[in-house]
């Protein structure tokens, strides 16, 4: 049995993709391909597949309805360098083998950093995890300021603790998360596309959703027709919950949108009978507005 190759994955292998102002994506090494994916689901399926007429047809079934394990079949280790708190985002995704650079074994470089002036905004107002309007430039300038001013006197203090013969494990208590950690992550293509489902959603950090674009551009390298199926059936597809499904057989009778919210207790203004602006019928409407909006 040959080992499944692809070319262009075969270029990116141990080549640095740089993402922020010190970060990086690396292809370390990757297992599988579309064709791995097929191989999977025919071993699996054996007659049952029959009906599919080609591997592209089979791919799209498989992602369609869900079908996990073939796409688990093939793998991708990552070389990953990045801010602190972008790591710590990214580490809530349990489905991966984690091995990240140590402090306590090894002295952190001296690389932080600061968000570019469009990147420090307001608040959301909708979103209670994420950024909104623009701030006025002095703040923006002040914050960007201390910002630099605190990571580099933190950086001394750690220098200072680590010359006096302060453990490196605690010395480095100091250092905001501002500063980089780097890890290899491993993971198979399934759980890959659900980070990038997540991670590559405008409501994401912006920091984490260029690393996630990143690797997604290498994704599609390895696995092309998986990767096109994944765009079609979950990026730019969604799904319909009952009430939901209620409010479309009532925009189909003729109903408008804000008939059929009601119709289907979808709220879309508050108890003081201000428009919301979050929950399920303000996502619905969202959902409507995708639809009608051209790819």
């Amino acid at each position: 049995m040959v080992r499944p190759v692809v070319p262009e994955a075969e270029r990116e292998i141990g080549v640095k993709h740089p993402v922020l102002t010190h970060g990086y994506v690396v292809l370390v090494d990757y297992m599988g391909n579309d064709a791995a994916i097929v191989q999977a689901a025919r071993v699996s399926y054996g007659k049952g597949t029959k009906a599919v007429q080609d591997d592209r047809g089979l791919i799209r079934y498989l992602m369609r309805h869900r079908h996990t394990t073939p796409f688990e079949m093939v793998e991708f280790k990552f070389l990953v360098r990045l801010p602190i708190f972008v790591a710590r985002q990214w580490i809530r995704h349990r489905m991966a083998s984690v091995n990240e650079y140590s402090a306590r074994y090894s002295i952190v470089p001296d690389e932080f950093e600061i968000p570019p002036v469009e990147e420090v905004r307001h608040q959301s107002t909708r979103n209670r995890q994420g950024r909104g309007e623009a701030l006025p430039t002095e703040v923006v300038e002040r914050f960007r300021t201390d910002l630099d001013r605190i990571s580099k006197d933190a950086y001394s203090a750690y220098t200072r603790s680590l010359e006096a013969g302060v453990a490196r494990e605690t010395a480095r208590l100091l250092l905001p998360v501002a500063y980089y950690t780097q890890w290899y992550w491993k993971t198979d293509l399934w759980n890959l596309f659900h980070f990038l489902s997540l991670r590559l959603d405008l409501h994401a950090q912006e920091e984490i959703r260029l690393y996630a674009a990143e690797m997604a551009r290498i994704t599609r390298l390895v696995a092309p027709v998986a990767y096109e199926a994944f765009e079609d059936f979950t990026l730019s597809g969604f799904s319909l919950s009952r009430r939901e499904r209620v409010a479309v057989r009532s925009l189909l009778e003729g109903k408008t949108p804000e008939a059929a919210c009601a119709e289907a207790g979808l709220p879309l203004t508050r108890e003081d009978g201000k428009p919301m602006t979050s929950g399920e019928g303000v996502e619905f409407l969202e959902k409507l507005a995708r639809i009608r909006s051209p790819d």
